[in-house]
């Protein structure tokens, strides 16, 4: 989660060519050895940002991909967009006090045009290094010489209506030291639940206990614990082998990713003998959602990732987050919503490489040429017993505070689901085969093998690393 929104197609909104002709000169620049400012690169050593294995946080954020970590995970066609509005802050904090000699900020159309840089050693206390009042976007490099462990930019005014919005946010020094997470908390609101009939099934509780094994740091690690497997579309079914199980055309149809086998009787010895679209191969889970409509005909997504992410939880506790347990079953958002003011809706809509638009929990008008998104996130509390309940939903929970609620003590990946659909237009064109935008819903059937998905929670999760399909950073 990606908390992905979740970072596989760069949600360029209002980009233009002029800040990939700029950083792409500052690319070249580095590749040839010519500094960006006075003086020279050693030839053959490119320069790495301090702030590339740091931590980054932020005063809000879009959407849920375009968060603070994006800004600094060396990736010029993934960015940090805020809301729209003044004053916003983007932080990263180095791990250690570290000697500053370089900024460069990279903005994307969306830029402030007034704005400071602060840092600090910690205790609230800021120092001013730069000040800009007439900025003019594109790549700017700012030479300074300051000494701290946090680096803040603060912006106060913006270029437009939107919020502003930086490719990179790049921190230049001297000095070493290992990064220490920085404890950030996002409390979800909780759906309530769908009544269902089925029992639940029971797991083995996972032993007590916090002194859980983890992943070194690679140098140069883009410190966010996530990673992610792409599952394009498989098939469409009218089936539901978590609501409806042994069914068969018993549900509203759904269309399903990852898992080719999966239908009404699936159970999880059927789905680890599937095929799977899924990248990685490793992952044969199911996931589906309402399929979606457009002047009555089905369309089905181009672009599906499933972010597994460690939001929403304090960093100090990201230690203690442990696989979900193979067979686990998760349903996110709610059928039966009854309008975009339901609390119980958790979905949300938006259009791709189109940020002016927003986001909604029904379906919004995106520009022709754009993609509709839609991104929902699944809880990762869980109760440490039970692979299912007879709602569906109450052995789950959303983290409150940043922490896991006393009943659902077991942290556990966050899913965060992320389709485009190829679509746009009026939005009064499209509807989910279970009624308006604001009814979208998930469902999710673990069937990773328990060694990958370890492997994936130790090497990436706890502590705190963002790493690609294959499980590595």
């Amino acid at each position: 989660m990606s908390e992905t929104v979740p970072n596989t197609t760069a949600p360029g909104r209002r980009s233009g060519g002029r800040v990939h002709r700029l950083a792409l000169a500052g690319t070249l620049a580095t590749v040839l050895g010519v500094s960006l400012v006075n003086g020279v690169t050693p030839a053959g050593a490119a320069e790495a940002p301090l702030s590339q294995s740091g931590k980054a946080t932020a005063s809000s954020s879009e959407r849920g991909d375009l968060s603070a970590a994006a800004a600094i995970d060396g990736k010029e066609n993934t960015r940090w967009s805020s809301a729209f509005s003044d004053p916003q802050w983007l932080q990263v904090d180095l791990g250690a006090s570290k000697a500053i000699k370089k900024i460069v900020l990279k903005w994307e159309n969306a830029y402030a045009t007034a704005f400071t840089i602060q840092t600090s050693s910690g205790g609230g206390q800021w120092k001013t290094i730069h000040t800009t009042t007439a900025g003019k976007g594109g790549v700017q490099t700012l030479n300074v010489s300051a000494t701290g462990r946090y680096v803040r930019l603060n912006t106060t005014r913006r270029s437009s209506q939107y919020g502003v919005s930086l490719w990179e946010f790049e921190v230049y020094g001297t000095g070493s030291g290992t990064a220490t997470p920085r404890p950030s908390a996002t409390p979800t609101t909780t759906p309530t639940t769908i009544p269902t009939k089925p029992a639940p099934t029971t797991a083995t509780p996972p032993a007590s206990g916090t002194n859980l094994p983890k992943g070194p740091v690679p140098p140069g690690a883009v410190r966010v614990a996530e990673f992610l497997a792409e599952c394009p579309y498989t098939h469409r079914l009218p089936d539901d082998p978590i609501v409806m199980p042994g069914l068969s055309g018993g549900s509203h149809m759904h269309s399903f990713f990852g898992n080719t086998s999966t239908n009404a009787d699936s159970d999880i010895k059927s789905l680890l003998k599937g095929g799977t679209t899924c990248s990685p191969k490793a992952d044969l889970s199911s996931y589906w959602v309402p399929t979606l409509y457009s002047d009555d005909k089905p369309v089905e997504p181009t672009g599906t990732t499933f972010y597994y992410l460690g939001e929403g939880i304090k960093d100090e506790l990201m230690a203690q987050t442990r696989p979900l347990p193979l067979g686990l079953r998760i349903v996110a958002g709610n059928a039966k919503a009854t309008g975009v003011n339901d609390p119980t809706s958790s979905s949300r809509w938006s259009c791709l490489h189109a940020g002016e638009v927003g986001s909604s929990k029904n379906f919004v008008n995106c520009p022709a040429g754009k993609m509709l998104e839609s991104y929902l996130d699944f809880p990762h509390c869980w109760n440490g017993k039970d692979l299912d309940s007879p709602d569906h939903k109450s052995h789950m929970s959303y983290p409150v505070n940043g922490a896991c609620p006393a009943s659902h003590p077991v942290i556990v990946p966050k899913l965060r689901q992320v389709l485009r659909y190829p679509v746009s237009g009026d939005p009064a064109r499209f509807r989910l085969s279970s009624g308006p935008g604001y009814t979208m819903h998930a469902d999710f059937f673990n069937a990773w093998p328990e060694a990958e998905m370890e492997r994936r929670v130790r090497d990436c999760i706890r502590p705190i690393v963002k790493c690609g399909a294959g499980g590595t950073p």
